[in-house]
């Protein structure tokens, strides 16, 4: 403290953009320790800006509830509601009864499953809901073929009594118990091997998947609001559709290529085997019974479940054809003929205030019927009530964003951002595939020991920066070191479905680091792959855009 107080008072006799670097080192600092909540280190800036005069106190807090805000907490309220009335459980046990029970096809189902969950829920919440279904699986097909184990042995012994002679019988049965043993250690190993890489599977693709949408996960949001406020010109360049349009394609290679390794890694390339064929389909059918009674456990799809998976599916369309940016969207027509008014936040927060305003249940001849208490009831409850909101919604991440604006703001009036821009000319002679490289290597080796949410808002506005001294499409390189900053697969403490996953599989750290660190290398060369060849069309990589080269940079700290 006496040390960061000193630098302080000496920063202070110097220009504001060294008072604005002290900030940023400062919250940096916190971020990275977490010697405080993230929350409350995010608010420093309401503390700091004023009293060092780089801005007003009023134009600071004013900076805290932007639009990105917006499309968070309506992202969020739509979660939410899918959580509380357990759809999202329906979804995953509907499409792993489809896949099957074989080792290959549950791995495939489950990775499916919890990256489509993902992309909609937190993946904390995919993982946490995943897990004990896939171990229930995995204990029946245990138990099963144990029991099925035994019968064999019985048949065996049986058979050798019949056929071998007296004076052999004692040798026989010690035999048969040797193998007996060996058949269990055998088995033992085999399911603690297929437990560690389905609890990797399903923690390794909830994170994977949160890359796919825009409101997937955190830093994708952040990289929208730096976009939007380093360069108020650039024609709402990221939006839901072109996010999606770029992610998606890139969340599926790198799913498809995270099978195949975790299917070498735990299950082998018996693909034979592993896929079940000429396999005792009596096991497979007493696991798959287990699931097909946690099926029915949920009982028919209520009312409340269908209105919002109906909500759900209406607000991802009309994010989809808002601005899909090849024909003029909704937006365009009916609003945005003067100017950007309705935005990706606008249609969350109007979707999901309807989880307030429908009920939960269809009335009946006149009525909704009689509680126990033989009162009549006419007003059942909606979808969502703010009780439910209130003790779900993760209301520091607002804080976290919202001083990721004020840093921004900050960055923007002190002139650091400029003057960091002009310090980062000489990358000029790099190639920029090679830039783009390294970045996304240091950014997914940082994001291993500190919050994605941190490292997006420590490194963004830096290579916002870079690119516009050095004169490459700012997208080239905070677009993949976004996304890297979700690939945290080496660690238990990288990102908690990691931690969930850690406890529930019997893993050691030692296999979260062998499987990690080639996903960590596949995830950063498919996403420089999709940035260098269908996002180099997507988004004009070619050339510098007008709006980056008309605009001063202004570093975004967003959390």
């Amino acid at each position: 403290c006496v040390c960061l107080v000193c630098i302080y008072i000496y920063v202070c006799m110097y220009l504001q953009e060294a008072r604005c670097g002290y900030v940023i080192i400062l919250m940096a600092l916190f971020w990275c320790t977490e010697c405080m909540p993230l929350a409350v280190t995010a608010l420093l800036p309401v503390v700091l800006f004023p009293m060092m005069g780089i801005m007003k106190a009023g134009d600071v807090s004013i900076e805290y509830l932007k639009d990105s805000n917006m499309l968070f907490i309506g992202g969020l309220l739509v979660a939410i509601a899918v959580e509380h009335w357990n759809l999202h459980k329906r979804i995953a046990l509907r499409v792993l009864l489809l896949v099957g029970v074989h080792p290959s096809l549950l791995m495939m189902g489950f990775m499916i499953v919890s990256s489509f969950l993902s992309m909609w829920i937190s993946n904390t919440a995919t993982t946490a809901m995943m897990l004990p279904i896939a171990h229930a699986v995995l204990q029946q097909l245990k138990a099963t073929e144990t029991q099925a184990e035994e019968r064999d042995l019985q048949s065996a012994i049986a058979v050798n009594l019949a056929f071998e002679m007296d004076t052999r019988e004692s040798e026989n049965e010690e035999n048969l118990g040797f193998s007996q043993e060996l058949r269990r250690k055998a088995m033992e190993a085999k399911y603690d091997l297929l437990t560690k890489g389905m609890s990797l599977s399903v923690c390794y693709s909830a994170s994977i998947g949160g890359t796919a949408t825009l409101t997937g996960t955190t830093p994708n949001l952040i990289l929208k609001g730096q976009m939007d406020k380093l360069y108020p010109g650039n024609g709402d360049v990221i939006n839901f559709a072109s996010w999606f349009g770029f992610a998606f394609p890139n969340m599926v290679l790198m799913l498809v290529i995270s099978w195949f390794w975790l299917q070498f890694m735990f299950l082998g390339f018996n693909l034979k085997k592993t896929f079940g064929c000429g396999v005792n389909s009596d096991r497979a059918k007493e696991a798959y019974a287990v699931m097909r009674a946690e099926y029915r456990k949920l009982g028919g799809m209520k009312f409340a479940e269908g209105a919002v998976l109906t909500i759900f599916v209406l607000l991802v369309i009309l994010w989809f054809t808002r601005e899909p940016g090849f024909i003029p969207g909704w937006a365009t027509v009916l609003f945005n003929k003067e100017g950007p008014f309705v935005s990706d936040g606008t249609v969350a927060i109007f979707m999901s205030s309807l989880f307030f305003v429908i009920p939960s249940r269809l009335p009946t001849c006149g009525s909704y019927g009689h509680n126990e208490a033989g009162k009549v009831v006419k007003a059942p409850p909606t979808l969502l009530n703010w009780k439910v909101v209130h003790e779900r919604m993760p209301w520091n991440i607002i804080l976290l964003l919202g001083g990721g604006f004020a840093l921004a703001a900050g960055s923007e009036e002190s002139k650091l951002s400029e003057w960091l821009g002009n310090s980062l000319t000489p990358l000029q002679s790099i190639p920029p595939f090679a830039i783009s490289i390294l970045l996304s290597l240091l950014v997914a080796t940082f994001t291993e020991c500190s919050s994605n949410t941190a490292t997006t808002t420590l490194f963004l506005p830096i290579l916002g920066s870079m690119a516009t001294a050095i004169q490459i499409h700012p997208l080239y390189v905070m677009l993949p070191c976004t996304i890297a900053a979700s690939l945290a697969f080496m660690l238990p403490v990288a990102t908690p479905p990691n931690a969930i996953a850690f406890s529930f599989g019997n893993l050691k750290v030692v296999d979260m680091v062998k499987t990690g660190f080639m996903l960590n290398i596949i995830g950063i060369l498919c996403i420089n792959l999709g940035i260098n060849t269908w996002g180099y069309s997507m988004f004009n990589m070619g050339t510098f855009p007008q709006w980056a080269n008309t605009t001063h940079i202004n570093i975004t700290y967003y959390v």
